[in-house]
């Protein structure tokens, strides 16, 4: 057993590697389980105890040279391999996840009415009958509990309903707070109806309302009229539409000069001048009443519009199914 040529080879072999592939292939044929020194230790086991003892020593000795100078090739390599990074070169570029268009335009309005004075709370999106229709004036067998201007709803098992509108969250809130109470109540609500491409059958809402006393219907007309200065970034002329909802009295349509035509006449505003924006009023004193408050000492506005459309006036979308589609194409241009 010529020990000396075996460790005369492997430190020749490990000498003249080039790279990592032959640094591998030695350590496969000498190093592993079934390498030559290996092997080596498979010849001794025969030999009688003091010659198996000193061969043993000088196997293991030539094991442990063997590995130290494998370990400072192999360590060269990895310096080696680490000098080649050039890390002037850019970063790979990385796929950023980016905030859905509603959100964008929920967070928006929000800012401008928290400028104002309002806060942002939420109401459930699982909402009880009362607190949908009765406690807003609508009583039962009203016909905005099925297809009236509310739209249809949809009624879960045990007497529940979906929240047709975010205006459900006013008397919660009422019972909760002391007048003044200022808040706004953005969120999705649902209806039960033939979607196209403007309508949906959930889409997202801001409620707002704002109790105290000696509150107005010029109060109302400010307030909205600077939110949606702001929101447009311009100077806004508004109209408020005699209408009807059952929770406000008086009630009104809120209209805003056509910004495409500034009141011309356009497509965009059906050649009338005007954009129907929100519905708003004053609200009624029975939904006061039912809030725990006196209506006679305290009177309030309440408005809601929906987050959509905004943002598809905003950004030119002309279909509102896009938003929940799922269509990452749309969605990336935000």
């Amino acid at each position: 057993m010529d020990i000396e040529n075996i460790k005369k080879e492997a430190l020749d072999k490990l000498e003249n590697i080039k790279d990592s592939v032959d640094l591998e292939s030695f350590k496969r044929d000498y190093l592993s389980k079934k390498g030559k020194i290996r092997d080596l230790f498979s010849l001794v086991k025969d030999l009688p105890i003091e010659e198996k003892k000193t061969l043993g020593q000088k196997i293991n000795q030539l094991a442990q040279e063997i590995e130290e100078v494998f370990l400072l090739k192999e360590k060269d390599f990895i310096k080696e391999k680490k000098e080649e990074i050039d890390l002037t070169l850019p970063a790979k570029p990385t796929d950023l996840g980016s905030l859905h268009p509603i959100t964008q335009i929920r967070r928006e309005m929000e800012r401008i009415f928290q400028l104002m004075g309002f806060s942002v709370v939420e109401g459930p999106e699982i909402e009880d009958e009362w607190h949908n229709f009765d406690a807003l004036n609508i009583p039962e067998g009203h016909p905005a509990r099925d297809a009236l201007s509310l739209g249809k709803t949809f009624y879960l098992k045990g007497g529940n309903v979906l929240r047709t509108q975010t205006s459900s969250a006013q008397v919660r809130y009422m019972k909760k707070m002391k007048p003044p109470i200022r808040i706004i109540v953005p969120g999705k609500v649902y209806r039960y109806e033939t979607t196209d491409a403007s309508h949906e059958t959930n889409f997202f809402q801001l409620e707002g309302l704002l109790i105290d006393e000696n509150v107005s219907v010029a109060n109302l007309k400010a307030v909205l009229k600077k939110f949606l200065e702001e929101f447009f970034k311009r100077e806004v002329e508004i109209r408020l539409r005699p209408s009807y909802f059952p929770f406000t009295e008086p009630s009104f349509e809120v209209d805003m000069l056509c910004t495409v035509c500034d009141g011309k006449g356009c497509a965009a505003c059906k050649r009338t001048g005007w954009v129907e924006i929100l519905g708003a009023g004053m609200v009624h004193p029975n939904v006061i009443k039912n809030g725990g408050l006196d209506p006679k000492k305290y009177k309030g506005f309440a408005f809601g519009l929906s987050i959509d459309r905004p943002t598809m006036m905003k950004y030119k979308i002309n279909d509102i199914r896009l938003f929940h589609s799922g269509n990452l194409n749309f969605l990336k241009q935000f």
